[in-house]
């Protein structure tokens, strides 16, 4: 099945002249704001404590307060940037974003205590959001047959970041101190902050267009989709493209010391577990974007689904560690082409005008799923146990790929 044809006007759908250079740009920002947001995982407890924490327990407490703090900042008010993006344009939304953050994480460098740390990291979460903002900016700005493509490559750049952030952070604190990688980082972004001013370009037209079409559709962005099923069902897979890749983590060190005669490794085993899904996503991204482009990103989705729901079965059964890690890299190519997808399918089912609030919305879906996944993992898992977690990880994301069958079949049957 190909994509029904959208709605909304074909020449929305014909790409901006400078979208390869605005490609290029939002990679590189999104790469480098993901890193400079990441770095800190390895060592976050470590300055949690230098701030005057004592106790292991409360270091701990307070290092998942700062770190969720972030996510709940960046979730309450992405679709709010999404919708001034919509408004004003997406290139001063990504300026924001960049100065803001580069700001802030040199603020977090001369906190003085952990509250100060919380609060700046909430601030990083609220006035943050490079990389959901450069998914708007290319969502909306590629050809259609190219944008399945753009938007895997620009994934590519964002997971990338993910993997090499902890890794600098690992490494960076040991050569010029705690603080001073904080204001590393806070220079990594102005980077970003300067790209972005320097070389993104908008056509003016098209926000003159945007703000046309609002005003003739004045009850609000969901009134202006002619068709909500689609932007339902992908809000539902970007949640479940998050809650299937972060339900292990509350159980996969226990897990994996189960496997385990040689107990000193768990932790760095456990690592390379966590992380060989998102290499597989690195790997896979831009390739299953293309693929997106020839098939159709209803069946991407529905088969990535499909794939994803088949390789948690065997990770419930397996009996040595290096099985996991494989079948944990293999669900991370499965999962590379959601996101892509996602987006395309949201950005061809909404008029350009309010393209940025849903988008918004689908990137505070996910923020939801790294919340949920966790609770889901840690609940199924304490009470039925960790083989568990697996299989009813596995259930839910193949209810998702139902869902998108019958409402990919519904969209289909529509007259274009």
């Amino acid at each position: 099945m190909t994509d029904a044809a959208p709605s909304p006007a074909s020449d929305e759908f014909a790409g901006s002249p400078y979208w390869r250079r605005n490609l290029a740009v939002c990679l590189f920002g999104s790469f480098t704001t993901i890193v400079a947001m990441t770095l800190l995982l390895p060592f976050l407890p470590i300055y949690v404590a230098e701030l005057g924490v004592k106790t292991p327990q409360a270091v701990v407490q307070w290092s998942g307060v700062a770190f969720g703090a972030t996510i709940f900042g960046a979730a309450l008010l992405s679709p709010v940037w999404g919708k001034l993006a919509d408004r004003y344009g997406r290139k001063p939304i990504l300026i924001r974003a960049s100065l803001g953050m580069a700001v802030t994480m040199s603020l977090i460098g001369m906190a003085q205590n952990v509250w100060q740390l919380v609060g700046l990291r909430l601030l990083a979460g609220l006035v943050g959001g490079y990389a959901s903002g450069s998914i708007v900016l290319i969502a909306t700005q590629t050809p259609r047959r190219r944008s399945g493509w753009a938007l895997g490559t620009l994934s590519t750049g964002v997971m990338a970041g993910s993997l090499v952030g902890p890794l600098v952070g690992g490494v960076l604190p040991g050569l010029i101190g705690v603080r001073e990688t904080f204001f590393a980082a806070g220079a990594m972004i102005f980077l970003a902050f300067l790209a972005t001013t320097l070389f993104i370009r908008e056509d003016p037209q098209d926000l003159i267009r945007r703000r046309a079409d609002r005003k003739a559709a004045p009850g609000g962005a969901w009134t202006m989709i002619p068709d909500r099923r689609p932007v339902f069902a992908m809000l539902l897979t970007a949640l479940m493209l998050m809650l299937a890749t972060m339900s292990i983590e509350p159980i996969i060190t226990v897990y994996v010391s189960q496997l385990m005669t040689d107990q000193s490794r768990v932790t760095l085993i456990a690592g390379f577990v966590m992380s060989a899904s998102a290499l597989g996503s690195v790997l896979a991204a831009s390739r299953l974007g293309k693929l997106a482009d020839r098939l159709g990103s209803w069946n991407v989705v529905m088969g990535c689904l499909v794939a994803t729901g088949l390789l948690l079965i065997p990770q419930a059964f397996v009996t040595r560690t290096w099985q996991l890690i494989l079948l944990r890299f293999l669900m991370g190519v499965s999962l590379a082409g959601l996101l892509p997808s996602i987006t395309s399918l949201i950005r061809h089912s909404v008029p350009t005008a309010v393209a940025g609030n849903i988008l918004g919305y689908s990137t505070s879906a996910q923020f939801a799923g790294q919340v949920i996944g966790p609770l889901v993992g840690g609940f199924v898992g304490g009470q039925f146990g960790m083989r568990a977690v697996f299989l009813t990880t596995s259930t839910l994301i193949f209810c998702a790929a139902a869902y998108n069958w019958i409402v990919s079949r519904k969209v289909g049957r529509r007259p274009a």
